[in-house]
């Protein structure tokens, strides 16, 4: 029925019910509308505004999800082609942010393209976070998130005791032009400690809190290994096997073992077997499904899995026995993996290590290498396969950013007292290049053997995107030659390569960066551009991350135990496609969260540093300003209306501020002194001036607009509007304009 339906929709144009069933004889009113309704749930065809039928890929319509800009107007970012139609304000109908929403669009002569929402297919924002004000005895309600000027009312106020800077939770009920929702909890006073971050996590849809369902299965699973679980697997507990991570981790999901032998290394990537403990449709795994990853903010970890898994049973603890996969790989002295192994196995770590303790060891520490001389010959060993693994990929044409990234201290309270730029040394660099062995190694098994897999994929960049950054480059310096239609990895590090020790390298790198495309996942192996390798995937962290615990799921059930029928492995596929969207989508969500956790703290941090001076790197410049980097890692926004020493001009193909009587002008990746004039961690925003020259600063205080901005102001001064007119006219206005020119007079001459 569904191929009869597709065949008659793609033959014209829309159709109603009773064409359908005039086309098609012989089925059921009933069963056509099941095999319509089906369609439409796969996306496959719509019904539009007239309750006519198409064939979504030959009709002017298209499903896609909705952006908002901060002014009112969108953009609906198709789910298949990658583009972004623009939406008037007019045009939303009702629509919110990440709304997956039903467009119709139409093409203008000049070939753009503008589109209105039809129809809102499924509501991305359920909740809302925001504080409750009181005023003159009357409460509302001001949502966190910009809600373009729509209000909500609060159905069920009266059933709590409620104060002004109340922090709640709602959930919106009627989704009418004035938003009706109901509260659900009241979180807290809006300044009480950790209420800040709560807030913006729960705005995420990220609950910190599992539902009683899933911690009543917890209590259910061992909390030590048992002698069942260690049938069919390879006894690892007499290796001299390590993790290394960071100061705080808990969360232990792999380990590291390192033989010489005769012609290369034996590396041993041990995993924690997840899969063992959290069972497919269990309560836990749907919950995990739903949160896809853990999320690492400030001062918090909200985990995928409860914390009796996270930092229990499933984290690779010292001198306890642990449940693992392990990736064991003989590599030779050119990097090459000359044989594998995948297998399931028991460990027992000698030892929780650091990367602060590691990276101290390698550097010489006298005490730090007598404290773990049993571990030196190892830890030397790791070293020296490292650089050989990063020298092959580096040969393999492997991109290393190398980009900075901050880090910021908050105290018990989570308030802010520094924020510093994060190391990432030697030991760091040697656990990352064994992940990504053990990854690629994993990847390349389950495709060749043409196993159900989740992929990790990152395609080569779009030509538009990187002619933009090739345009920058050039006018900072720095022209990325050569055809970008046909652009190779290797050729990127050696552009970055060359820059290395340039004083706006950060700038270029973070630049290209941006330019990439995103990384996604895939049920299709299409390699990864940015690590120059056919095959990738996500194996080494499935306590926090949901796709790793996919790997390991199908590497148990279609190779170790071979206990399948192909149909089942058919339907396997078509899961992790849908579950690799699912994947994707919270791993974004759960970056946009830690960044907008990390921005409102630097803005915090900032408000007790107004008046304070700092140097930093012109990131990008806008027609309104520049936004600035300190070394820090640190943004901030020197408006142009600040910059009152000369008439700025704003090229927009040079991406620069030309002053026409001083000749100063202003490129991106140029270093400035700047002066901290305002932050506020609410609007996660800081404000600079610049202090370029001894006396600047004299000049840039209490600046309000330029000479730019002033004859921008003055022609509007003279146009003028009818309103303002009037109020001109008014007695009342003329006597309060001729005491005000009296007062002017009277200050300029004392």
């Amino acid at each position: 029925m569904k191929e009869k339906l597709i065949d008659l929709l793609a033959k014209g144009k829309g159709l109603e019910v009773h064409q359908i069933t005039a086309a098609i004889p012989n089925a059921s009113l009933t069963e056509i509308m099941k095999a319509i309704h089906a369609l439409m749930e796969e996306g496959i065809i719509i019904e539009d505004e007239e309750h006519l039928y198409h064939l979504l890929e030959n009709s002017p319509y298209r499903i896609g999800t909705l952006r908002l800009h901060e002014r009112g107007f969108g953009f609906v970012d198709i789910d298949d082609g990658g583009e972004s139609i623009y939406i008037h304000q007019n045009h939303l109908h009702q629509a919110m942010a990440k709304d997956e929403v039903l467009i119709r669009i139409w093409t203008y002569p000049d070939g753009s393209k503008e589109g209105e929402v039809i129809r809102i297919m499924k509501r991305a924002v359920q909740k809302l976070v925001g504080t409750y004000k009181k005023k003159k005895g009357a409460g509302y309600f001001l949502a966190d998130t910009n809600l373009h000027g729509r209000k909500i009312r609060l159905l069920n106020e009266d059933a709590f005791h409620l104060v002004h800077d109340h922090k709640l939770l709602v959930e919106i009920v009627h989704f009418n032009e004035v938003l009706e929702a109901n509260i659900l909890q009241i979180l807290g006073y809006k300044y009480d400690p950790g209420i800040d971050i709560l807030s913006i996590l729960l705005t995420h849809d990220i609950e910190p809190r599992f539902p009683d369902a899933v911690m009543k299965e917890v209590q259910q699973i061992p909390k030590q290994v048992e002698a069942q679980d260690l049938l069919g697997r390879r006894d690892l507990r007499n290796e001299l096997i390590i993790t290394i991570d960071g100061d705080d981790a808990r969360d232990l999901d792999d380990a590291i073992s390192v033989k010489k032998e005769t012609g290369g290394y034996r590396l041993g990537v041990h995993i924690a077997d997840v899969s063992h403990y959290v069972k497919a449709h269990s309560a836990i795994d749907e919950e995990a499904y739903q949160r896809g990853t853990s999320v690492y903010v400030t001062d918090r970890v909200v985990p995928m899995l409860p914390q009796a898994l996270s930092n229990g049973i499933c984290s690779l603890l010292p001198q306890s026995d642990r449940l693992t996969l392990t990736c064991e790989m003989l590599i030779d002295e050119e990097g090459t993996i000359c044989e594998y192994q995948l297998y399931p196995s028991v460990i027992r770590s000698a030892a929780q290590m650091t990367y602060r303790k590691v990276n101290a060891i390698l550097a010489g520490d006298r005490k730090m290498q007598k404290r773990y001389e049993w571990l030196l010959g190892m830890l030397k060993d790791m070293y020296r396969l490292a650089q050989i693994i990063r020298k092959a990929r580096v040969k393999q044409g492997a991109i290393d950013f190398d980009v900075k990234e901050g880090k910021v201290l908050v105290d018990d309270q989570g308030d802010p007292y520094d924020v510093i730029v994060r190391e990432r040394g030697e030991a760091e660099r040697i656990i990352e290049d064994f992940m990504i062995q053990a990854n690629s190694c994993v990847a390349a098994h389950n495709r060749w053997l043409d196993l159900p897999s989740m992929y990790r994929v990152h395609e080569p960049p779009e030509l538009k995107k990187m002619r933009a950054f090739q345009q920058t480059a050039t006018i900072m310096g720095h022209k990325l030659k050569g055809n970008l239609a046909d652009l190779h990895p290797m050729r990127l590090q050696t552009y970055l390569d060359a820059l290395k020790g340039k004083e706006d390298y950060d700038v270029i790198a973070a630049l290209l960066l941006r330019s990439m495309q995103k990384a996604r996942y895939d049920v299709e192996c299409k390699g990864h551009f940015g690590l120059a390798l056919t095959d990738y995937t996500h194996f080494t962290s499935p306590i926090r991350r949901y796709p790793d615990l996919i790997v390991h799921r199908n590497l148990r059930k279609y190779f170790f135990a071979e206990n399948y029928q192909v149909q089942e492995m058919q339907n396997e596929e078509a899961w992790i496609e849908a579950c690799a969207l699912q994947c994707s989508k919270k791993e974004r969500n759960a970056i946009e969260a830690e960044r907008e956790v990390d921005d409102f703290k630097k803005a915090q941090y900032m408000e007790s540093h107004i008046g304070a001076i700092y140097t930093g790197h012109i990131r990008s410049i806008m027609k309104f300003g520049m936004f600035v980097e300190l070394d820090n890692t640190v943004e901030g926004l020197v408006h142009i209306t600040s910059m009152n020493d000369d008439y700025y001009i704003f090229d927009e193909a040079g991406r620069s501020f030309y002053g026409t009587h001083t000749k100063k002008t202003y490129r991106m990746g140029q270093r400035v002194t700047i002066k901290v004039i305002d932050a506020s961690r609410y609007k996660q925003q800081v404000d600079f001036i610049l202090l370029e020259e001894e006396g600047n600063e004299k000049k840039n205080k209490g600046a309000v607009f330029n000479a730019h901005h002033g004859a921008v102001h003055e022609r509007m001064r003279k146009r003028g509007t009818k309103r303002k007119r009037r109020r001109e006219r008014t007695p009342e206005a003329k006597r309060n304009n001729r005491k005000r020119r009296y007062q002017d007079f009277a200050g300029g001459s004392r």
